[in-house]
């Protein structure tokens, strides 16, 4: 019920996901058609400039390759705002793609302790019951034999060997383990381990770091440190340095 819950809420929470994608998409399209067109401009004052060149007096060649200068500008205001606009986009899907990693590492986790709870409750009830038979076939023994039952046949210990092997059998699961899903091979990757972005992340404050972004458990981290960070690498070369 509780993950029915959960999925119906992460799908209201997509729900506007493509009009937004949408959006951003026909966005970039109309810079993209606003750049070729000052880029046409600026072919056309190019020309006109290297024809007439030699019969402009002084301050129309200024004024001329202002003009040049202005769509220049103009067209590289327009290819910024289509990088904003794209790292925008990125940032909304791969955002949706982290929260949903991240939950499915929580009930992974969930899983495995509900696992273990209901295994070690059977373990228990089923040690409870043998112990009981083993003192009724105790109690019938003890006048003629005087058999002392083995150590390693007590419930105890059967206990602890059936959770041992229930243990053994449960792999640890780690919220790192929703990488081995596939991914896309052009989705960018981060870090020491070279993965993908998932779950908390913190970026060096080194502006030349060819890295940047880190995951918090790859580099021994719980909680965002206070003040500048630098990861281990960057560290080291400012020690040499």
């Amino acid at each position: 019920m509780a993950t029915a819950i959960y999925l119906e809420h992460y799908l209201d929470s997509i729900e506007n996901l493509p009009c937004e994608l949408q959006r951003n998409f026909t966005l970039m399209r109309d810079l993209d058609s606003r750049t070729e067109e000052k880029k046409g401009e600026i072919d056309r004052l190019a020309e006109e400039y290297i024809s007439n060149v030699k019969n402009l007096a002084s301050e129309q060649r200024v004024e001329h390759l202002q003009k040049i200068q202005n769509a220049y500008s103009k067209c590289k205001e327009f290819s910024d705002d289509k990088v904003q606009l794209a790292m925008q986009t990125y940032e909304m899907v791969d955002k949706h793609i982290r929260r949903l990693d991240a939950d499915l590492a929580r009930f992974e986790n969930e899983l495995k302790e509900k696992l273990e709870v209901s295994g070690y409750e059977s373990t228990d009830g089923r040690a409870l019951k043998k112990g009981d038979v083993r003192g009724q076939r105790d109690k019938r023994g003890s006048r003629g034999r005087g058999k002392k039952g083995s150590d390693d046949d007590s419930p105890k210990k059967k206990k602890m060997k059936i959770s041992q092997d229930l243990s053994d059998a449960l792999l640890p699961m780690q919220p790192s383990d929703v990488l081995d899903m596939p991914v896309d091979p052009n989705e960018p990757t981060y870090c020491l381990c070279h993965q993908v972005s998932y779950g908390e992340m913190i970026g060096c404050d080194n502006p030349d770091c060819p890295i940047e972004w880190f995951h918090f458990a790859c580099v021994d981290l719980a909680t965002k440190p206070k003040g500048k960070w630098f990861c281990p690498r960057c560290t080291q070369d400012r020690k040499k340095k």
